[in-house]
């Protein structure tokens, strides 16, 4: 539990900071987490990361998350890199005889976006003009605060399982905690910037990074379940890698990008 701490507030402490600074030191961050996510969902699949499957994956992360604004250069469409990156994988079962499956392709294909769009919503809402940071702030705490609620009112007056198939420790009554915590912590941010965010978006926002947070766990954990392994990395000791970390992340802030509860 002592490492756990540790290495949470020193993680989470270099995190916030790069949030702060938003621009190429918060872009480099996030484009490291996602090479090491999709790494890390490589290997849980038992896929060498050198093989031309990976690498292709790879290469979409890149072409999904890079901080192209910064760079000056105009972002390609995320359906123009998909269209692009399922070409090249369904060519390598072609060119490998079938050596390579179409289910190969088809996991990494998927790895590639879920881990590469996902990190990228992120870049999205911080670049939001004036606003960003606020809006990320109130993201992140949101999630943290329903990951907070849950583990807190779990332990206290957990009884009913809510899935103990996928993830036998997760209770109802965790998660209604969450939500409520979420919801409390989205109505502060709203009361203390009105011009910036109403209430009722505060709400909206809230229970979706509270709703879709859980379930990005949830899949995660499922996931790892059917691969059988406790964590998806070591980079963070006790905590795991980083879609142990972020699976929350990644499901989240695209929902919030595609429903619009941010000006995008």
């Amino acid at each position: 539990m002592k490492q756990r701490i540790v290495t949470g507030v020193l993680a989470g402490a270099v995190f916030a900071s790069a949030v702060v600074a938003g621009n190429w030191v918060y872009a480099v961050l996030i484009v490291l987490l996602a090479l090491i996510g999709f790494h890390e969902y490589v290997k849980m699949n038992g896929v060498q990361w050198f093989h031309p499957s990976s690498l292709l994956g790879f290469i979409g992360v890149l072409l999904l998350v890079l901080p192209w604004e910064l760079i000056g250069t105009k972002q390609p469409s995320v359906t123009t890199v998909l269209w692009v990156l399922m070409f090249a994988q369904l060519a390598i079962t072609v060119l490998s005889k079938n050596k390579w499956t179409l289910d190969g392709a088809s996991l990494l294909l998927l790895g590639a976006f879920y881990v590469g769009y996902g990190f990228d919503a992120m870049l999205t809402v911080r670049s939001v003009e004036p606003h960003g940071l606020y809006y990320s702030c109130l993201a992140f705490g949101c999630i943290w605060a329903s990951d907070a609620g849950a583990y807190f009112v779990g332990r206290a007056i957990g009884r009913t399982k809510l899935w103990p198939s996928i993830s036998p420790n997760k209770t109802v009554e965790g998660a209604v905690g969450g939500v409520v915590l979420a919801l409390i912590v989205g109505l502060v941010f709203a009361f203390c910037a009105p011009d910036w965010v109403s209430i009722g978006k505060a709400i909206g926002i809230a229970a979706v990074c509270a709703v879709a947070g859980q379930i990005g766990d949830l899949i995660q954990s499922a996931y790892k379940r059917i691969r059988g392994i406790k964590d998806s990395g070591s980079l963070l000791p006790g905590h795991g890698g980083v879609l142990d970390r972020c699976d929350s992340w990644i499901i989240v802030f695209p929902l919030l990008v595609l429903m619009g509860l941010f000006t995008v």
